[in-house]
């Protein structure tokens, strides 16, 4: 049977269609979950977060699962499986803190540089917030080296400088916590990120509020 190559180019056109949806939903599906995100986040009462959160975390596995290969998603992913455990609390969301915390790995095998270094970041995040062995995985080494390695990639980002602030205030190191706070702060502002970046300088200024209180 003789295949003309107007044919083969036809099938191998047809095919590269049939994928294009999946990749170039990638971007579109990433900023669908960071806006709801923000949203839950910044917008909604604190009572809402838990459930919310929890419906976002099903919506971002779901997603990832049609794209197991995007470091953007997994990152996204473990985001939002993290701040739902965040929202949840106790003892019963150490097991979905474990599970962001390899998701990130995971992101971080597939591309480090993805979204700004933020796998180093939200890792180095969970690193100091979770608590330590024999409970959980929490180290404080550890977090500084991968808050560090996130400051590398993005060294005027708002968030890199805001977590590794938060790090050094938890330690008790006030000034180069103010330093990295109000470096955060000076951050230029992300395209379409508005409601994170207003909801971020809050916190931000909250922090430096409560170093301004130590001082006293």
């Amino acid at each position: 049977m003789h295949i003309s190559l107007s044919t083969l180019r036809a099938a191998v056109g047809a095919i590269l269609l049939a994928a294009l949806p999946v990749f170039a939903g990638v971007p579109e599906d990433v900023t669908k979950l960071q806006q709801e995100w923000e949203h839950i986040k910044y917008e909604l009462p604190a009572a809402e977060h838990e459930a919310r959160m929890e419906r976002l975390s099903a919506e971002a596995g779901r997603l990832l699962a049609q794209n197991p290969n995007s470091a953007e998603l997994m990152i996204w992913d473990a985001i939002i499986e993290s701040t739902y455990a965040g929202a949840k609390g106790g003892l019963g969301a150490l097991s979905s803190v474990k599970s962001a915390k390899k998701t990130l790995e995971r992101a971080l095998s597939v591309n480090p540089d993805a979204l700004a270094g933020s796998a180093y970041t939200s890792l180095g995040s969970l690193y100091y917030q979770v608590p330590g062995w024999p409970v959980g995985f929490g180290d404080d080494k550890k977090a500084e080296q991968m808050l560090k390695k996130g400051l590398a990639i993005n060294p005027d980002g708002i968030d890199p400088n805001f977590f590794y602030g938060e790090f050094l205030f938890r330690k008790g190191e006030l000034d180069l916590a103010e330093k990295s706070l109000r470096k955060a702060l000076a951050a230029p502002p992300r395209p379409g990120r508005k409601v994170a970046d207003d909801g971020r300088r809050k916190e931000i200024q909250q922090l430096l509020d409560k170093i301004a209180a130590k001082r006293k």
